[in-house]
């Protein structure tokens, strides 16, 4: 893997970019002065000893005093489970404390990005108290895998609609069609929808909605879809039905 991998990876974690950089060679090297680092990464001097201060006060490493400064980074298991910690409590703080307005239910959001759809979809199962309809290709599907299992295991009617079962989700109510591939469809206990295409680019767009009129109308494209199945004898497992 190459360097930027590491720093841009890194950077989700709170460092600057010269900051991952020097915390990168501390793994590599050992403890290090300022000065070697310089010299290791070539990057100047006032700017690692920049850097080495905000890898000590983020917590990414130590400082060890005597004849002359030495860092020591922390190891990035240690370094990752302490911002995640941090980033738990303050998620749980945020989500009891942020004042909010109601959620619009009678409009219309344009979702852009592939990973902005992902997570879109991920709070949608999340969230899900009653039943979930999902219809998408088999690849799509193994990439949701664990997101899906936490629905069936918490025993959340989950209804497919794909081209190829993952083996661990068979225990949801599939059926086999064809022509998915880019195209993704989910419906929320009945009361919000998102539809579009994943191609796997930051161009990608879905809609999302709560309006009653379009979560209905796509209810009724989805059943109608599982009644062809049915009628072609493609069904997969045991009939499905889209109901309140």
């Amino acid at each position: 893997m190459d360097e930027m991998s590491y720093v841009e990876k890194l950077m989700m974690f709170g460092l600057t970019r010269q900051e991952a950089s020097i915390y990168l060679c501390l793994n590599r090297n050992g403890t290090l002065t300022g000065y070697e680092a310089a010299k290791l990464t070539g990057i100047s001097r006032s700017n690692v000893y920049n850097a080495l201060a905000g890898l000590t006060e983020k917590g990414a490493a130590y400082l060890m005093k005597g004849s002359s400064s030495k860092y020591m980074a922390v190891s990035v298991e240690e370094f990752c489970d302490n911002k995640l910690r941090m980033l738990e409590s303050t998620r749980q703080w945020l989500a009891e404390n942020m004042p909010a307005a109601d959620e619009p239910s009678d409009g219309y959001i344009t979702i852009e990005g592939e990973q902005q759809i992902l997570d879109k979809m991920h709070h949608m199962m999340e969230q899900a108290e009653k039943r979930i309809y999902l219809s998408a290709s088999g690849t799509r599907l193994a990439e949701m895998e664990k997101d899906i299992l936490q629905l069936l295991q918490k025993k959340i009617k989950v209804v497919l609609l794909t081209d190829k079962v993952p083996e661990r989700l068979k225990t949801a109510v599939c059926y086999k069609t064809e022509g998915k591939e880019n195209q993704i469809r989910l419906i929320s206990d009945s009361k919000y929808v998102l539809t579009g295409e994943l191609t796997g680019s930051s161009r990608d767009i879905c809609l999302y909605s709560g309006q009653r009129v379009f979560v209905d109308a796509l209810k009724e494209a989805m059943r109608n879809e599982i009644k062809l199945i049915e009628l072609t004898g493609k069904k997969k497992k045991a009939k499905g039905d889209i109901r309140e």
